[in-house]
């Protein structure tokens, strides 16, 4: 993967915004990236997902686009739009335990990458920063195989309280996961009312 494959393009996202992602697969320093957001390191201000808790790009991108409209509209609950993609994930409002869920951790091994940017700033020293610090294999987010691959579903299923429902038992994985992808995405937009 290069610099061309990290922009990913958002309909209808507010002037001003560009989105960046990426998907690292075999990252061996998780431990450290994981010590500079606690440690909140602004070199570090990325949303750093786990991609075991992801369905699809379509899923990711929902909670980057809620993030967005969060931070444009002043209502974050969360220190800035990259802490507010990883609480966006979630379908609860504990934020404690979106972080817990869906951020990373030391046992994660697949890291899904976002960086939001402002006002058009470049990419190109994001990228390099991340080409240099993460210890992995970047795979662009377009690869839907990739990130298939990535999905603990059993923790999907979990994580949305989703284990009881029927029509994700006995289905081929492509219809469970495109079924999943829908009960997710309206967990998301339900979470608070």
């Amino acid at each position: 993967m290069d610099i061309a494959d990290f922009p990913v393009a958002i309909e209808h996202l507010p002037p001003g915004y560009a989105v960046y992602a990426a998907l690292f697969t075999g990252v061996q320093n998780v431990a450290f990236l994981q010590a500079q957001l606690i440690a909140r390191n602004p070199a570090f201000e990325y949303a750093l997902v786990d991609a075991a808790t992801v369905v699809s790009r379509t899923h990711l991108l929902a909670a980057v686009y809620r993030a967005i409209l969060s931070h444009r509209s002043g209502s974050l609950k969360t220190p800035n739009v990259h802490s507010e993609t990883v609480l966006s994930l979630s379908p609860s409002l504990n934020i404690a335990e979106a972080y817990r869920r869906f951020g990373i951790s030391k046992e994660t091994k697949n890291v899904l990458v976002v960086k939001i940017l402002l006002d058009g700033a470049s990419a190109v020293p994001v990228w390099e920063h991340l080409a240099a610090t993460v210890e992995g294999t970047a795979v662009p987010l377009s690869d839907a195989a990739a990130l298939a691959q990535c999905t603990d579903l059993a923790r999907v299923r979990k994580y949305y309280k989703l284990n009881g429902v029927a029509s994700l038992s006995g289905s081929a994985e492509v219809a469970q996961r495109q079924e999943l992808e829908v009960l997710v995405l309206g967990a998301m937009a339900l979470r608070g009312l």
